[in-house]
This record gives C-alpha cells, structure tokens and sequence, in this order.
C-alpha cells in the first residue's frame, strides 16, 4: 500500500503537472502518499493481510509497473534537479553507482540474501526443435523478449511519443525549441526503461534464480551491449545486446561458462578498436 501511494503520488506529477497548479499538485500528492501509509498502518493494526497468490503473468505486470514507478521517481525526484543545477554526466555517474549500491543493499535487508527460484517452472520436460533442445519456459522467454522488442520499436518509429524521444536523443535544445515537452518526455523515457528493466527482471529470474545481486551480474554485459551497438540509439541497444547475448551464450560450446562474459567484453573491446561509434551509432565531431 505504501508503495502504491508513492507510485500514486508520482503519476500525479507526471500527468497532471502544467494543469494546475504546484500547490494543487502536492496536496493531491501528500494525499495520495499519507493514505497508502493510512492504508497499510490500519492493515498492520487489524493484522489483515491480504496473502495475495496471483499468477505469473499478473505478478509479472505488478513489477512491470512499480519498476516503471521506480523510474520515473528517480527522473522527476532526482536527476531532473541534478540536470537543473547543470550537474556533470561523470556526477552524476558515480551518484547512480551509489544509487545502486543503497538500492541492492535495501533489498538485501529487506528479503535477504537467500536465492529463489520460480517453483512451478523448474522442472520441465524439454521441447525438441530440431537439433536444438529447450524447456517450454525458455521458449516463452523468447518469444516474449521478441514480441517486446517488436512493440518498443514500433513505438519509437510510429507513435508521436516514439519519434519526440528521438527527437530528444538526436538534440534536446532543438527538439526544445520545437515545443516538444523535453521534460514530459524524458519523464516517459524513464518510465518505459524501468518497466522494461523489471520485465527483464522477471524473464531473468524466470531463466535463473532471483536473489538481490541478479541485476549486477549483468552490467558489464548490460555496457558492452550499449557501446557495441552504438551510444544514443534505441535500435543499437537491440542489436548489441543480441549480439553479446549470442557471443556469450554460443562461446559456451568450446570454452568454460566462466569465461563467457569475458569473451563479451572482448568483442566490445574489438569494436572499440574497428567502429568506436558502435554498429549503428554515427561519429561526432568533438571540440
């Protein structure tokens, strides 16, 4: 309930800011977070509790959202006035290593270090495709992962949102002086990358195990996707992290699974030599 209020008190700041004014806004968004806190206090004082069991796919779309809620809390909480005060990019790096770092220890104190596993989806008789053999939830995984990516990318090159986030990424200042709400938009970037991130999250956890260090396991994957496929670029994110996914996976056939992400790495240190700007980024002229 707590969290439902502060996620409440966020979209209230998205959607409704420039319609009234600041005073209107936090009253509505001090209500909506006192009353999850209400909420939950009277819950905890009858001892009610609700001992949800919801499917997969419905908790699955709870995390897309929270983790959705998440982000675009930070964006309008924390990096918009870091932006405001004309904060450096490298500040404002080491801040999200920090950031980082206090949110994977709160949830060690919160679940513990102890790792999970998805019952139901453990122990599956494996589908034959061809010489290829797999669980059905993989088979999920992977048609989920595609079907998303699908619509991200249909969003970003059909909607009006998808191209002002283009706009956005190709040059803030012009699409600025445009009338593009840079703002607004960098606000539903922020909320499509952290429900994105989560959805991650659970197909992940679905593959192997959930534990707080689960996410930080991948960065360095997560970096060598980006700057193999090219800073700035949506569609290059999509093609680096397949290809350093497929590298990853594939150099399992001939060396230890120890090494893979090493053989990762390399690739991007390859690419840095051959195509610094990425596969699909463009070069800047700097200075």
């Amino acid at each position: 309930m707590i969290f439902a209020g502060l996620g409440g008190a966020v979209m209230v700041g998205a959607f409704l800011e420039g319609r009234f004014n600041r005073t209107t806004l936090i009253i509505l968004q001090w209500s909506s977070v006192i009353g999850g806190i209400a909420l939950a206090t009277l819950m905890g004082l009858f001892g009610l509790d609700p001992g949800w069991q919801v499917p997969l796919w419905v908790a699955a779309g709870i995390a897309v959202v929270m983790g959705g809620v998440l982000g675009s809390t930070m964006e309008r909480y924390l990096w918009r006035p870091l932006r405001r005060r004309n904060v450096a990019l490298i500040q404002m790096f080491i801040v999200s290593i920090g950031l980082a770092l206090v949110l994977r220890h709160v949830l060690l104190v919160l679940f513990g270090a102890n790792r999970q596993r998805y019952a139901g989806f453990q122990v599956q008789e494996l589908v034959h495709i061809g010489p290829i053999s797999m669980p059905p939830r993989d088979l999920v995984i992977m048609a989920v992962a595609v079907v998303v990516l699908v619509l991200v990318a249909c969003m970003l090159q059909f909607t009006r949102i998808g191209k002002a986030m283009r706009a956005v990424s190709d040059n803030r200042d012009l699409a600025e002086s445009s009338g593009i709400d840079v703002d607004r938009v960098t606000l539903y970037v922020w909320f499509l990358g952290g429900g994105l991130a989560s959805l991650g999250g659970v197909l992940f956890g679905l593959n192997q195990v959930v534990d707080y260090e689960m996410g930080f396991r991948l960065l360095l994957l997560m970096f060598a996707a980006v700057i193999l496929g090219g800073l700035g670029t949506a569609y290059g994110a999509m093609v680096g992290g397949v290809a350093v996914g497929l590298v990853a996976m594939l150099s399992t056939l001939w060396f230890p699974a120890q090494l893979m992400q090493a053989w990762a790495l390399a690739l991007m240190i390859l690419m840095l030599l051959i195509r610094p700007q990425g596969l699909l980024g463009r070069r800047e002229r700097v200075g």
